[in-house]
Order: C-alpha cells, then sequence, then structure tokens
C-alpha cells in the first residue's frame, strides 16, 4: 500500500511540475494530490522536515493557486513571470538562510529527543530550499527554479538514503524538469521585459 502511495504521490508531482513549467494553473490542484500524500510518507520515513515542507506546499498551493488566478479591474491576470530585482535576491537568500537555521535546530532536537533515523542537516538544507521556492513559484519568479533545483539535488540522496527509491528518482526527474522550467520561465520573463 505504501508504494501505491508513493507511486500516486510521484505521477502528481511530476504532472504538477510540468503544468508549472507551461505557467498552466493546473500546477496547483495536480499537485495538492502529492503534496498531501508526501505528508503521510515523510512521516513514516522520519524526514520531519519534509513533512512539514509538504504540509506547507499544500497551504502555498492553496495561495498561488489564488493569486495566479487574480484579475485586475481589466480582468487581465495580475501575476507574470518576472525575475527577482537584487533586493528581492537577498530577501530570498536571506528567508532560506533563517529557515534553514530554524529548521535545522528543530530536527537536531527530534534526532536527540526520539529520532535518531533523522538527518537534520541535509532535511533541512533540502526543506528550507523548497520553503524558498514555493514561496517564489506562488509569486511567478524566475528564480524559484533555482530553489527547485537545490532542493532536488538535496533530495534525491536524502530519499535514497531513507529507502524511498522511487521518490529518489522522482526528484531526479523533477531536476530534469527544473532545468526546463528556469529556462522557459527565463525566456518568458526576458520577453515580457522587452
Amino acid at each position: 500500500m505504501d508504494q501505491l502511495i508513493e507511486i500516486i504521490a510521484i505521477l502528481s508531482g511530476i504532472t504538477s511540475v510540468w503544468f508549472s513549467r507551461k505557467e498552466n494553473i493546473w500546477v496547483y490542484p495536480t499537485g495538492l494530490i502529492g503534496t498531501i500524500l508526501y505528508v503521510y510518507i515523510s512521516f513514516r520515513g522520519e524526514l520531519y522536515g519534509e513533512a512539514s515542507v509538504n504540509l506547507y506546499y499544500t497551504i502555498m498551493s492553496l495561495y498561488g493557486w489564488y493569486n495566479w488566478l487574480r484579475r485586475d479591474q481589466q480582468q487581465t491576470l495580475v501575476v507574470h513571470i518576472t525575475h527577482s530585482s537584487p533586493k528581492e535576491w537577498r530577501m530570498e537568500i536571506a528567508f532560506f538562510l533563517v529557515l534553514y537555521l530554524v529548521i535545522y535546530l528543530c530536527l537536531t532536537y527530534i534526532q536527540q529527543a526520539f529520532s535518531p533515523g533523522a538527518i537534520p542537516w541535509a532535511d533541512a538544507l533540502a526543506s528550507a530550499a523548497a520553503f524558498t521556492g514555493m514561496w517564489l513559484m506562488t509569486q511567478k519568479k524566475v528564480n524559484s527554479w533555482i530553489w527547485w533545483m537545490v532542493t532536488n539535488i538535496c533530495s534525491i540522496p536524502l530519499y535514497h538514503t531513507k529507502g524511498y527509491t522511487l521518490t529518489s528518482w522522482y526528484y531526479f526527474i523533477l531536476l530534469i524538469l527544473a532545468v526546463m522550467g528556469w529556462i522557459e520561465w527565463r525566456k518568458k520573463a526576458n520577453e515580457q521585459a522587452s
């Protein structure tokens, strides 16, 4: 049963990222299926940072769904794909660093208190990058894809170590899709800017 849940979560996630690359609103409803299932999977694998990330994804998916559909009085979409300004880059990095520290400290406590199988530094790194990527995705920032690449690179060995081989391959596929998404969104942002 766990493997079937993992397969459904993987297919949902791949579908969601595919829609995201295309700037299609279906990114959010398809993604919600996977994020909810990965909360369960992550708890079972003692990946508490990843469980919190998927809970955050679920909440932010609802917000992103709303934000991507927002229109002005002329009924044109309000949020467009853009590059982050230098100030926004600094905010992203600060957001990531604060989250990394908080998640790392929490996971270190959890590891010592009752979960010796936790891997605080790696789980915190993947989780903080994912929190940052999701925040930027709801704003249609090109940089979101860079944070997704970091998340995927960290998650491949993290899930493999915990015995979730399919999920490890899933993150490898997401890494490829993130590179493709970054290229596509960069092109769209450059076209909109000119």
